[in-house]
């Protein structure tokens, strides 16, 4: 018995609205939209973002991407029209950045993180 893939999900208010907020995050169109309330990006090779049509539950998600090079994403993604919030020096050489999506999801870079401390 083995887990395949890992799914997140943030539920949005607007899908079109998250479609193209989410476009700007991963510098692509969605990898998949499988039905009309879902887009989804491959974040790597078994882990999947998806972007849910959920009104409800908008606003209330929270997810943190781990990077090889913070500034060269924060400027990607600056350079892409979203505004990464100032660097926070975590501990152990980690340092974070968080973005705030239109529904008020966060969406943490992580630089220097490592599976073992």
């Amino acid at each position: 018995m083995a887990i395949d893939h890992l799914l997140a999900v943030v539920a949005v208010s607007d899908l079109q609205a998250g479609r193209e907020w989410y476009s700007s995050l991963f510098g692509r169109a969605p990898d998949n939209e499988p039905m009309p309330t879902l887009a989804e990006w491959q974040v790597v090779p078994q882990g999947w973002l998806q972007v849910f049509l959920d009104p409800g539950r908008a606003g209330s998600s929270l997810f943190n991407l781990a990077v090889d090079d913070l500034d060269a994403h924060l400027a990607a993604v600056a350079g892409r029209g979203l505004e990464p919030d100032a660097v926070v020096e975590a501990n152990k050489g980690v340092r974070l950045s968080t973005l705030t999506d239109p529904d008020g999801n966060l969406i943490r870079l992580i630089g220097g993180f490592r599976v073992r401390y």
